[in-house]
Parts: structure tokens; C-alpha cells; sequence
């Protein structure tokens, strides 16, 4: 039966392909932009009474290992907040260095007001 040295994946054969990869032109690597991809949540304030510090409580649903029923779990962050977010708006948190013993976390951006802010002008 005769064989094909095409189709043999001998050394030779093997030498002659990584010898044609070297010579192509490789993709120039991808530029860096300065930061990473952070970790973001999307969250409600849940008190901001502290100065420059909000915390936000971000809800997930998780489906249950057993019973297969969805549970909400709700996770609290203290975020860095120069925006001036207010309890109950709700905010976009982006994860960034450790700034205190809690805050790991720090406002984005302020997605929509709170209902607290709504009802108090609509008393004045």
C-alpha cells in the first residue's frame, strides 16, 4: 500500500509548516486604552447619610439547587459617590481600588432619580 507524504504528518512535513507560520506577518497586539474592564452593577441607594458615601443594594435572581424555585438576593456595596446620589435614585457602581476599609466601589452615573426626591417637591 503506498503512502502519501502529503497527508503523513511526518517531522519534515511538520518543519515545513511551522517554517511557513514563522515567516507570515503576525497581527500587531491591540493597543492598551489605560483601564481594563471594570466590574459594573446597577443598583438602588439604599442610605446616604454618610459624607461622599452611598450604599447601594444590587438585586440578582438566583434559581434555587433543589427546589428550582427564583430567590432574590439582594447585595449591599459602599460606594464613592462625588455625584451627589441621594436615597432611593438609582446608580451605576463601577469596582475600583480600595478607597477605605468598605469601599471598594465608586458611582458611575446617576440612571434615574428616586421617589423620595419626587414626593418631597411635591409637598414645598
Amino acid at each position: 500500500m503506498a503512502r502519501n507524504r502529503e497527508t503523513e504528518s511526518s517531522p519534515r512535513a511538520r518543519k515545513k509548516t511551522e517554517a511557513a507560520e514563522a515567516e507570515a506577518p503576525k497581527a500587531a497586539p491591540a493597543a492598551r486604552t489605560g483601564v481594563g474592564h471594570r466590574n459594573e452593577q446597577i443598583g438602588r441607594v439604599v442610605k446616604a447619610k454618610m459624607a461622599k458615601t452611598v450604599v447601594v443594594a444590587v438585586e440578582r435572581l438566583v434559581q434555587h439547587a433543589v427546589y428550582r424555585k427564583t430567590i432574590r438576593l439582594t447585595s449591599t456595596f459602599m460606594a464613592h459617590d462625588e455625584k451627589g446620589a441621594k436615597e432611593g435614585d438609582r446608580v451605576r457602581i463601577v469596582e475600583t481600588r480600595p478607597l477605605s476599609r468598605h469601599k471598594r466601589w465608586r458611582v458611575e452615573e446617576i440612571l434615574s432619580k428616586g421617589l423620595a426626591e419626587d414626593a418631597a417637591s411635591v409637598q414645598a
